[in-house]
């Protein structure tokens, strides 16, 4: 009987999962602009060119050009669950940056909600995971959306950010090789992948293959990256994180390690509330607008 029902659910998972047939892939803005921070749905590119992916802008009053900020969402490994995940807004954070001039783009990656399609970003197995291809391959999901926008009229073709959770944050330390000029400053909250194994807090699958993943995203890091985590994080709690810092850096990577205070009852969501946000102000400002190097005369 078990195996029956599993089976008869085989099609439901297909269907949640599949790429729309014979769709016709259209991009940009999909609707008019509300509220709040002109709020409008899009559509962006995505790895796979059958699929267009969901997102949503926010931007400040105006016509710009404003610069952009990327915020990358969390993931699963269950696709029951990445099925059913609403659209990610992060709304609080969303509205720091809007009020600091930026334009917010949170797009939906495939394999979740109402984008769907396969996804791409799969780390496989507990014990065998591949969490070197799984970052890449949000990264590049990361890096069309953002290229799409940046050839937008309003919006700069320069110094945007990335802020990345989770699986996201993973995705943007994939993405510290990107050229500076094009993206300038990357911030991640709890960045990682396999925490909660099992669904068991404070247990990570195969650790020593993320802090290895960790290590090789550094050697080809390029962009100065804000790490931050809550004390209360179960994911990925700040004794392991500051060791994938630690990996990161050691290879030749910039990161600047914060440890914050806890944030409600489970500390790695802190970056969808307003607590969070303002817990990590201060560090968001400084990741925002770095201080620029003092001009030395010439004896």
């Amino acid at each position: 009987m078990r195996l029956l029902n599993t089976i008869a659910l085989l099609p439901l998972l297909a269907f949640l999962t599949a790429s729309p047939l014979c769709a016709q892939v259209t991009l940009g803005p999909s609707g008019e602009e509300g509220e709040p921070f002109r709020r409008q749905e899009w559509f962006v590119p995505s790895p796979d060119t059958d699929l267009a992916a969901h997102a949503l802008l926010f931007r400040p009053p105006g016509p710009g050009p404003f610069r952009l900020a990327v915020i990358v969402h969390a993931s699963t490994q269950n696709a029951l669950r990445r099925a059913q995940m609403p659209q990610p807004e992060y709304r609080p954070l969303a509205a720091y940056l809007v009020a600091r001039g930026f334009a917010v783009l949170v797009p939906e990656r495939p394999g979740h909600g109402a984008t769907g399609g396969r996804y791409v970003e799969d780390q496989g197995g507990c014990d065998e995971a591949d969490y070197a291809r799984s970052g890449r391959a949000t990264a590049d999901a990361i890096a069309l959306a953002l290229a799409y926008l940046q050839k937008q009229d309003f919006i700069r073709r320069d110094a945007a950010i990335v802020i990345g959770h989770s699986a996201g944050g993973w995705g943007a330390l994939a993405l510290a090789n990107t050229d500076p000029k094009v993206i300038s400053a990357i911030t991640v909250f709890a960045p990682g992948r396999g925490g909660h194994a099992h669904d068991e807090p404070n247990r990570i699958c195969a650790p020593h293959t993320l802090l290895a993943a960790a290590a090789e995203f550094g050697k080809a890091a390029r962009i100065p990256v804000t790490w931050l985590v809550a004390v209360n994080d179960s994911y990925f709690a700040p004794t392991f994180s500051q060791k994938l810092a630690d990996a990161f850096r050691g290879s030749g990577g910039k990161a600047d390690f914060r440890s914050l205070p806890a944030v409600g009852s489970e500390g790695h969501w802190m970056i969808e509330t307003e607590a969070g946000v303002k817990a990590a102000s201060g560090e968001l400002a400084r990741a925002l607008n770095p201080p620029r190097p003092v001009a030395t005369k010439k004896p």
